[in-house]
């Protein structure tokens, strides 16, 4: 392939030039004919780097079994991704205007962004029943999604994105995409039987933990996706189970670029790490662009 852009001012020796990408010095004109033949985005594609967790599934009822936590799904530099899998492939974002969306799962909600869903955690079951499917499986026995978080075991407690778990929820994953290591995805405990006993501990990474004789199931925390706590048993009345956590969406991206967040998204700053930028997305839907 001929040199055909990206000349002026360098010699023709430093000029890469390729069927994907030009390295060089570009002049207006030339520019204007890559953004005519849509060509342009495709050399200036950067890659982002993301978290993206889904709400955390809710807890049984009667002796009941945890929540599933909600789906995990990491691309950054080489942490683990739920399931205990390999780390995803960023996703390509253009600096072009082009918008991707971003949805926040609140308990029992997927989240995305751009291409990449993670699935909603699976509900608790009451007493001996099966637990829901979902990105971590809800207690006991719920099943979950490859790549993104585990099955639940058959002790009660809901899977977490890192293990099945026990009575108590499964564990969770830590990442440091926000230069914090910081776990999420724990599922939910087991709540007490008739007896009073058989109490989970929220697994960690934001699980809720099961009720005893006298309290209700503990919520999975915001923003991590933890399951739900399973409720006491109906021997001691009626009492509430825990609600997932919601998700959470971070991007983490080259600090060369900025980021136009749209309405309806809840968001914090873009914080600058080094040679990198990272943004946190606690909250909502809408659309992100980069210019």
């Amino acid at each position: 392939m001929g040199i055909r852009f990206g000349h002026i001012g360098t010699k023709v020796k430093d000029i890469s030039q390729t069927v994907t990408g030009n390295s060089g010095v570009f002049d207006n004109n030339e520019v204007a004919i890559l953004v005519a033949e849509d060509k342009w985005k495709k050399f200036n594609s950067f890659d982002c780097q993301y978290l993206v967790v889904a709400g955390g599934g809710s807890g049984g009822n009667d002796n009941g079994n945890g929540g599933g936590a909600g789906g995990y799904r990491n691309s950054y530099a080489s942490e683990t991704s739920g399931g205990n899998s390999s780390t995803e492939t960023p996703i390509q974002v253009a600096p072009d205007g082009t918008t991707y969306t971003v949805t926040v799962g609140g308990g029992g909600g997927n989240s995305t962004f751009a291409t990449v869903t993670s699935t909603r955690g699976g509900n608790g079951a009451n007493y001996n029943g099966t637990g829901g499917s979902g990105g971590s499986g809800g207690g006991k026995n719920g099943a979950g999604t490859s790549g993104q978080g585990f099955s639940a075991s058959g002790s009660g407690g809901g899977g977490g994105a890192g293990g099945s778990g026990g009575t108590s929820g499964g564990p969770g994953l830590y990442s440091s995409i926000t230069d914090s290591s910081v776990a999420r995805g724990g599922g939910g405990g087991k709540g007490c039987d008739s007896g009073g006993g058989g109490i989970g501990g929220g697994g960690v990474g934001g699980g809720g933990a099961g009720a005893n004789s006298g309290s209700n199931g503990g919520n999975g925390s915001a923003n991590t996706g933890g399951g739900g706590g399973g409720g006491r048993d109906y021997i001691f009345g009626a009492a509430g189970v825990g609600g997932g956590g919601s998700g959470v969406v971070i991007l983490r991206y080259p600090s060369s670029f900025s980021i136009s967040v749209g309405a309806g998204l809840t968001a914090g700053s873009e914080t600058t790490s080094g040679s990198e930028k990272y943004i946190i997305f606690t909250g909502g839907s809408g659309s992100v662009s980069w210019g």
